[in-house]
């Protein structure tokens, strides 16, 4: 079972109140056969650990990575992955579809 939101902002509240830098990964926009519908979210802290899903698996890696630059910097990211990216075949997106995550520090 996928993590609800309530699990993924409180993740959020409990990783800023220890002290973490805290990112939030969102998909604001998918095309064909995207794994996961715009709205799901991805917490991550400043030491890679993350609650959530952004794609079912095939890119959460690329987002974490991605995701500890925008902590680090503050400055938010927009990623896209497709089919048509070799950058999606190398993190395993191959499902035929495209997503674009926006990649925010929290707090």
């Amino acid at each position: 079972m996928l993590n609800r939101d309530e699990d993924i902002l409180q993740a959020a509240e409990t990783w800023q109140k220890q002290g973490h830098g805290v990112a939030l990964a969102t998909v604001v926009d998918t095309w064909g056969s995207a794994p996961r519908p715009a709205g799901s979210s991805l917490v991550i802290n400043d030491e890679g650990t993350f609650l959530g899903s952004v794609s079912g698996g095939c890119v959460e890696g690329a987002v974490v990575t991605e995701a500890l630059d925008v902590i680090a910097s503050g400055q938010p990211k927009m990623l896209e992955f497709g089919v048509a990216d070799e950058t999606a075949w190398n993190v395993g997106l191959s499902c035929g579809g495209t997503i674009r995550v926006f990649v925010e520090k929290v707090g």
